[in-house]
């Protein structure tokens, strides 16, 4: 009863964040959508290069009133907020909040849908755009909308293929300096994030929470169209695109498109002639880990399973190592008496 209250709850506060989103608009120049006609005003001078409002003391213009004010409090030197834990002054006192920060690691600014909380206010108005739906930076290639400019940036890197972060160990590349970071623990074997319901540790956070809902059977996520809900956030994005029929992964041999990663590049191995799976019993490359899986259940390797005392139907489970630029996955019977490897 009390997750379908909260849920409710959420669902209403999300309802009046959108009732709030129809009034926005979107600029013609940069394709940022903004919360009124007002605002959409004060961002045009980005593209005008107006600045009307003007510093008596050293003549430097500003677009808007409020960055003059902020301005202002450089040449008058009043630092009139002082962090009562160190001492520290500050010209605003919105600075001052975020110092406070360091000494209680306290998150000031709690979300009204639900109610997570953040340490900076401009993290919590980008969370808060999960809630609505609402990205104010527009992709013009594919015409997805993001909450940040930075995402937009990362996300154009699907477009142009660009990926400047190269691993030093292995020299496989990334678009994303964290996904390198993360990358390197396969190398070092480090997994820093422990379960607090288990002995499990992972090597990325978000891999944590998503194997924590296992234990609380908790799905933050849920679909606009049809009020399915999910466990983890990339599993929503995937479904979305069943309503949507959005495919954004293009093939770069043809025009085919994929709503799923994955399945890119299993398709692009049709062109490449790339095979990566390999049988353990016989060599017999295979384009996709499901056909090899298949295969190696099938006569004659079920004659062979058998006569290691193995079900050619039990289950599997996957060991992961890392050798040079390769990774090698062997998949194994329960029993650990069979073992097949593939490279991807």
């Amino acid at each position: 009863m009390e997750d379908t209250h909260r849920h409710e709850k959420i669902s209403q506060k999300t309802d009046s964040l959108k009732r709030k989103d129809k009034e926005r608009v979107t600029c013609t120049q940069c394709g940022k959508s903004l919360t009124n006609k007002q605002s959409l005003g004060k961002h045009m001078r980005i593209h005008t290069g107006e600045k009307p409002f003007t510093c008596t003391q050293c003549g430097k213009s500003f677009r808007a009133s409020s960055t003059l004010n902020n301005h202002m409090l450089i040449h008058t030197g009043e630092k009139t907020h002082k962090c009562d834990q160190c001492g520290k002054t500050f010209l605003r006192d919105s600075e001052l909040k975020n110092h406070l920060s360091v000494h209680t690691k306290e998150k000031l600014y709690p979300c009204s849908v639900c109610e997570k909380s953040f340490r900076h206010q401009r993290s919590l108005r980008n969370h808060q755009k999960i809630h609505t739906g609402v990205g104010e930076y527009k992709c013009f290639e594919c015409e997805k909308t993001f909450c940040t400019a930075e995402s937009l940036k990362i996300h154009k890197r699907i477009h142009t293929g660009e990926k400047p972060y190269i691993c030093s160990l292995c020299n496989k590349r990334f678009s994303q300096l964290a996904h390198m970071k993360t990358h390197a623990r396969i190398h070092t074997g480090e997994k820093p994030y422990k379960c607090s319901y288990c002995e499990k540790r992972f090597r990325r956070l978000g891999q944590l929470r998503q194997h924590e809902r296992t234990h609380t059977g908790e799905k933050p996520y849920k679909c606009s169209h049809c009020d399915k809900r999910f466990s983890d956030g990339g599993n929503l994005r995937q479904h979305v695109r069943i309503h949507t029929g959005e495919k954004p992964y293009k093939c770069s041999h043809c025009d085919k498109r994929f709503s799923d990663s994955g399945l890119l590049r299993q398709h692009e191995r049709v062109h490449t002639g790339e095979k990566p799976y390999i049988c353990s019993y016989c060599d017999k490359r295979f384009s996709g880990g499901g056909n090899l899986r298949q295969h190696v259940i099938a006569d004659p390797h079920a004659g062979l399973l058998q006569e290691n005392g193995q079900a050619s139907s039990g289950r599997h489970r996957s060991k992961r190592m890392y050798t040079g630029k390769s990774r090698v996955v062997v998949i194994q019977q329960a029993e650990g008496q069979r073992a097949g490897s593939r490279q991807e």
